[in-house]
């Protein structure tokens, strides 16, 4: 998966607020598939392979429910390496009972859920970049309904055993308060480009022409509030930079644009003019 790892830059993982430690350590290992990398006292690492983090959930100290309308995470996207593994996994959510959404985007097909506190998953395989229509810079995506009896005949007779290790974070999905500032922020600052647009509600973003990394949308209201920093939701999402020379440029062009940096224990943060944060790793 080349739009997945260096020199793209790309989103790596997710830390999500969560109301119940337990009850979403169980969810994402039974539901999910994922492995537990490493498991603190309210906080636990996820991963697919076994050595990198793929997902982190966090029960904060005086934690509060989702808040709706606001900014944050509309889903994050895991990213399965073959059809065959989402055609076994539709196969193992189905009898769980989790209500599902469905659809065929021509880039990719998926589905679509929620954990136990209502922040959203998307689960999904990508078509080839050669069956991707683009439009000169603006790359073709629907929403038809997914085929559902074609896609699970590529399961085959394989059964889940939970997440590929090659699976990764495709993208995450946001509510923002303004597109134009974001748009600014993501292109001229963090350095990628858009790709699709829906009018002025909601614009994707990718690097290396992939048909989105990052997708932002003003579907909970223009001007939308931020959550509360204890809330449910997102904490802050990493995206993964080629090397430190190119780290140092998006600061230097984040500070240009009067973005905020901060820097804890040598790790550096940002966040977006929607109060999204980003941990800019490499």
């Amino acid at each position: 998966m080349s739009f997945h790892q260096k020199p793209t830059m790309y989103v790596s993982s997710v830390h999500l607020h969560v109301m119940d430690i337990k009850r979403s350590l169980t969810f994402y290992q039974e539901v999910l598939g994922l492995k537990v990398l490493k498991e603190l006292d309210k906080m636990v690492h996820f991963t697919a392979d076994g050595t990198n983090t793929l997902l982190v959930i966090e029960q904060p100290e005086g934690v509060n429910p989702k808040q709706g309308r606001t900014t944050g995470l509309y889903h994050f996207a895991i990213l399965l390496p073959e059809r065959s593994d989402l055609a076994t996994f539709i196969k193992h959510i189905v009898p769980l009972g989790v209500e599902l959404g469905a659809s065929d985007h021509q880039v990719s097909e998926a589905i679509y859920f929620s954990d136990p506190d209502g922040n959203g998953i998307e689960v999904y395989r990508d078509r080839e970049p050669a069956e991707w229509n683009w439009d000169n810079d603006q790359v073709e995506m629907t929403v038809d309904p997914l085929d559902a009896e074609d896609l699970l005949a590529a399961a085959k007779n394989e059964e889940w055993n939970g997440i590929p290790e090659d699976t990764v974070m495709g993208h995450i999905h946001l509510h923002v308060a303004h597109l134009p500032e974001v748009e600014e922020f993501y292109t001229k600052g963090l350095g990628f480009e858009v790709v699709t647009r829906y009018g002025n509600q909601a614009i994707f973003i990718s690097d290396a022409k992939y048909h989105h990394h990052i997708a932002l949308n003003t579907w909970n209201g223009v001007g939308a509030p931020t959550p509360a920093s204890n809330s449910v939701g997102l904490k802050h999402y990493t995206i993964t930079l080629p090397n430190e020379p190119q780290r140092n440029e998006v600061i230097e062009r984040l500070k240009q644009i009067g973005a905020k940096i901060e820097e804890e224990n040598g790790h550096y943060f940002t966040q977006d003019p929607s109060d999204n944060r980003i941990k800019l790793e490499i």
